[in-house]
């Protein structure tokens, strides 16, 4: 499975694992994929002390990081965090705030303790994600920076390329992906609509082969839908470098799943997924659930644009992370329709060598028939 990619970033298989949990990224390094951690709702501060824990754990592997830096988003320009939070809280709306406090209370989810609340603006804006960059590269073995919402300026692109690190970023359509290449982008991502988390609309068996025709030769990703080695056999067919995962990660053992919500994963159909807006503004796929479908009805707000709704939203989140029994009903599940195959936990190691084991006699089946 080695080619130019895995060659250029000393990887053994081009299996890219996005994750929040620094024990996935970890186990999948030291199992010969790349792991890469999501820094949305780090300080810099709290994301050196995941960075600096990788280091010691993941041995002489490489590793990634991935922000986000939107192409448009309320509050641009303003590239001081404190002056941002200050200007945007001023322009969310009571009902909004006063709306997220119905859901929890309905749902009896506790208050969080005084000491234990955080800024509502944590990544999302070049503000608050420049600094996250910048302690990123602080890291030596930080090999990649990912963008995953829309082509990264044009100064974090320099700085990055000027240490010598490969930048990636994320696409739902081709136009998009023609951006990133135009702009120095290293590594396309190319994501359909099932994949968890922000997505377009595209299905990823056609959007796969516009994006890889479209940036020619730089090397694409294929996400969206991928769990199996069948899968990331099909999109290396089609002329991907790799595959990107991230729903896949959320059952493994290692992951930082509580129960209720780990539960939650396994009894999931590919069904059981909805695009929404009502946790960060944007189109994102989630699991379904109360939350989602109470932003949905015709008589409550319309979301708001990002990061504005994240803001209104964080509360949310933080009690979930901190009460997932009592939040299950409205807690952010970000994850693609592949959740109907994830029915089991495994480890890491299991995951990886199985994709491998299965893109193989994938393979090998396609080279009978052509022998046929």
């Amino acid at each position: 499975m080695q080619n130019e990619l895995c060659d250029r970033l000393g990887i053994e298989f081009p299996i890219f694992a996005f994750t929040h949990c620094r024990d996935v990224v970890a186990a999948v390094g030291k199992a010969g994929g790349f792991g890469v951690l999501g820094a949305v709702g780090f300080t810099p501060e709290q994301l050196a002390v995941e960075l600096d824990w990788i280091d010691d754990h993941i041995g002489d592997k490489p590793y990634g990081v991935d922000i986000v830096i939107p192409g448009k988003y309320e509050g641009m320009g303003e590239l001081d965090p404190v002056k941002l939070e200050a200007e945007l809280q001023a322009h969310i709306p009571k009902e909004h705030r006063d709306f997220v406090s119905r859901i929890l209370a309905e749902h009896d989810v506790p208050e969080l303790p005084e000491d234990e609340k955080m800024h509502e603006l944590l990544g999302w804006t070049a503000a608050t994600a420049t600094p996250q960059v910048e302690t990123a590269l602080e890291h030596e073995k930080v090999r990649l920076i990912a963008n995953a919402l829309g082509t990264p300026p044009p100064d974090i692109i320099e700085e990055i390329h000027e240490t010598g690190r490969l930048i990636a970023a994320l696409c739902g359509r081709a136009d998009q992906a023609l951006k990133h290449k135009d702009a120095g982008v290293d590594i396309v991502i190319a994501q359909g609509t099932e994949g968890g988390g922000h997505t377009g609309e595209i299905g990823s068996m056609v959007l796969w082969p516009e994006v890889i025709d479209a940036v020619a030769p730089t090397p694409v990703l294929a996400a969206g839908g991928i769990a199996t080695g069948r899968q990331m056999a099909a999109a290396m067919a089609m002329g991907a470098a790799g595959v990107w995962t991230g729903s896949l990660w959320l059952t493994v053992e290692e992951a930082d799943v509580p129960p209720a919500q780990m539960e939650s994963y396994l009894s999931a159909t590919s069904r059981d997924t909805v695009r929404s807006r009502s946790w960060t503004g944007k189109p994102c796929r989630m699991l379904r659930n109360d939350w989602t479908e109470a932003w949905a009805q015709e008589d409550t707000p319309d979301p708001l644009g990002m990061p504005l709704q994240f803001m209104v939203t964080s509360t949310a989140v933080q009690r979930g992370h901190r009460y997932p029994e009592q939040a299950r009903e409205v807690m952010f599940n970000p994850i693609g329709q592949i959740v109907g195959r994830l029915d089991r936990v495994r480890s890491v190691k299991e995951v990886i060598y199985e994709m491998v084991e299965e893109f193989v006699e994938a393979s090998e089946h396609l080279g009978r028939i052509l022998e046929d």
